[in-house]
């Protein structure tokens, strides 16, 4: 039952509790019980809009940074993680496989704000060995929503 009422939640933030209930067979007083222990544990963490940023016509600038670390003995990234995520501009760090320790997303007004960030925060925090910085240009698709949508049946012109 938690699982489906967290999908639904994912999906459709605004849903009440009476709608929820009425898809999954329950009552709404089984669903608001649920959300709210789930709220109590940390595993709902909070209730946010998805937000077209180009759309709603403000300068606003992500950019995904791969950061080259130091583990420490017995905490590994952990610390240099609690650093990194106390940074206002930090919208999301993740601890990840792959050519980088973690992955970080920033957030800034334009790509200047970015650029400084890395330069003067990121970059000489300690346990930092290395950054790469890939700003994003065009959003396609975001938590599981697309941001415009694509012409169905459209093929590209072939040139000879």
């Amino acid at each position: 039952m938690r699982e489906k009422i967290l999908r639904i939640l994912s999906r459709e933030g605004l849903a009440s509790a009476g709608e929820i209930a009425e898809r999954l067979g329950l009552t709404a007083e089984e669903v608001a019980e649920a959300i709210a222990e789930m709220e109590r544990d940390g595993t709902i963490l909070g209730y946010r809009a998805l937000v077209d940023w180009a759309g709603a016509d403000v300068e606003r600038v992500f950019a995904y940074i791969l950061v080259e670390g130091t583990p420490e003995h017995g905490v590994g990234f952990d610390k240099l993680a609690e650093q990194i995520a106390g940074f206002e501009e930090v919208h999301s760090l993740h601890l990840t496989s792959g050519t980088a320790d973690l992955t970080v997303v920033v957030e800034g007004r334009d790509f200047r704000d970015i650029a400084r960030f890395v330069a003067e925060k990121l970059a000489p925090s300690p346990g930092v060995t290395g950054t790469a910085t890939s700003f994003v240009l065009k959003t396609y698709k975001l938590e599981g929503v697309l941001m415009e949508e694509q012409p169905t049946g459209h093929r590209l012109a072939v040139s000879p």
